[in-house]
Parts: C-alpha cells; sequence; structure tokens
C-alpha cells in the first residue's frame, strides 16, 4: 500500500471523527419542526460570469433546469445584475433554500444584501447552499464566520473521485461513488467550522483531498457546502452532482 493511500485514509479517518456533531458559533440542533406545505421554493443565484460556450444560461440556469423536472421545487434564477443584486426583501420573503454560486466579484456584492441572507439563515427562513467558489463569498463566510481558505488549488486537475462517507444522510440519498472527469482541484486544510456532517470526500490521482460536501446547522438554519462547480468545467451537466444539490434542497428546506 502507497504511502499517498496511507495518508489519505488517515486523513479521511481524522475528518470523518473532526466532522461528528458539531455546529456553528454554539448553536443547538433545532427541534424536528412540522413539514411545511407545498414545494420547496429554491432561488439559484450566480454572477452570470460563467462563459456562455460551457453554460449559455449560467450554472444557475444549468441547475434551475434540471430542479425544474422536480414536483416537490419551485425555482427562480438570479443574478448580480439584477435589482438588489436579486436579493430583494420580497425575493428572499418567497424563497426557502438559495443556491449560490460566486466567482470574480465576491467583493460587489452588498453588505444590506449578505446582512439579510445571513439574518433569515440564522433564524431558520432560509437554508443556504454554496457551491465551489462560494467559500469566499461574502455570503458563505459571513455566515459561517469563517475565512473559506483553501490548503491549495490547481486548474485541470483531472478526474475527481467522490466518495460518499456518510450514505444514510439525506443529502447522500441514491447517490454512490462517482467521479468527475474533469475538475479544478482544491486542496485541503479547509479553513471552515468543523461540519456537523461530511457527505462526500474528494481525492484526486496526484493525492489531494478534499471535503467537498459538507453540513451545518447555524442557529435555526442548514447550510451545505458542495465543492464541485468550477465555470470551465460542465460539471451541472452531470446527474451525480445535480442529485447531489436536489437532496441538499431538501435537506436544507427541513423537508428530509
Amino acid at each position: 500500500m502507497t504511502s499517498v493511500l496511507l495518508a489519505r485514509r488517515e486523513f479521511l479517518r481524522r475528518s470523518l471523527l473532526a466532522g461528528g456533531t458539531a455546529t456553528v458559533a454554539g448553536s443547538r440542533m433545532p427541534q424536528a419542526s412540522a413539514v411545511a406545505p407545498g414545494p420547496v421554493r429554491v432561488l439559484c443565484w450566480s454572477e452570470r460570469t460563467e462563459p456562455t460556450e460551457v453554460y449559455p444560461e449560467g450554472i444557475s440556469g444549468a441547475i434551475a433546469r434540471h430542479l425544474d423536472t422536480l414536483p416537490e421545487v419551485t425555482v427562480r434564477t438570479a443574478s448580480i445584475q439584477d435589482p438588489d443584486q436579486g436579493l430583494a426583501p420580497s425575493v428572499l420573503d418567497a424563497t426557502d433554500v438559495l443556491v449560490w454560486w460566486g466567482h470574480k466579484k465576491h467583493k460587489d456584492v452588498l453588505l444590506d444584501r449578505v446582512a439579510d441572507v445571513v439574518s433569515r439563515v440564522r433564524g431558520g427562513q432560509l437554508g443556504f447552499i454554496g457551491l465551489h467558489s462560494a467559500h469566499w463569498s461574502k455570503m458563505f463566510k459571513s455566515i459561517l464566520e469563517c475565512t473559506g481558505n483553501l490548503g491549495g488549488w490547481r486548474h485541470g486537475a483531472g478526474p475527481e473521485h467522490m466518495k460518499v462517507v456518510a450514505p444514510s444522510h439525506p443529502i447522500a440519498r441514491g447517490i454512490s461513488d462517482f467521479t468527475i472527469p474533469e475538475t479544478e482541484m482544491y486542496n485541503e486544510p479547509f479553513d471552515v467550522p468543523p461540519p456537523e456532517k461530511v457527505v462526500l470526500f474528494s481525492y484526486w490521482a496526484t493525492g489531494e483531498q478534499f471535503r467537498s460536501g459538507c453540513t451545518w446547522t447555524v442557529g435555526k438554519g442548514r447550510v451545505f457546502y458542495f465543492r464541485p462547480g468550477h465555470e470551465t468545467d460542465p460539471v451541472y451537466f452531470h446527474k451525480e452532482p445535480l442529485q447531489v444539490v436536489a437532496n441538499a434542497v431538501q435537506w436544507c428546506a427541513h423537508r428530509t
């Protein structure tokens, strides 16, 4: 057995042990509440800086197109170019889960819009799903009170091997281990609070590894981070990443 494989297994063991039951900022796991009637109302947000030759409707549009096929979901899209950056109070009032992708315009997101989202997440009115480079977004860092910094990254890293390490979690429903043919690599350490649960774990043939699907309870709200999604790779045309997001929508809305 190679030293790289041994190191990977030891890191995985330690990560899973560390990711057991912690919550953020001293919050407690909320008691189970009655399931709200009607479909989950989802807002898919992206900068729309994604190359149109890869994502003609943006990453937000690719994910929304899949979610729109599901009877238990209603979905809209928004971008930073929209009024109130697509995050007006009336829009958030009609949203149960916000799916967020950003990359080049993190600094341009208005602080009052960030504060409104954070307040709603902590109050349990809004679930939050951060995708890929959202780890450096104001939204993600403010919700989790962290830097979101990485141990490293590399473009054109080749196949990403995604392992389901919490198969009984609702976000893993219907998901087996899978491979994304081409991705941007992220490497540990990942500067976030200890996850409540590590659902998915990634590794590359060159030895890098990453906690790629993590959950937290923040106040009364649920938060999920999903690593894949570099804008030059058509990740969100693959069935497994789309299924992960669809499952996470239900979990973040307290439906599972």
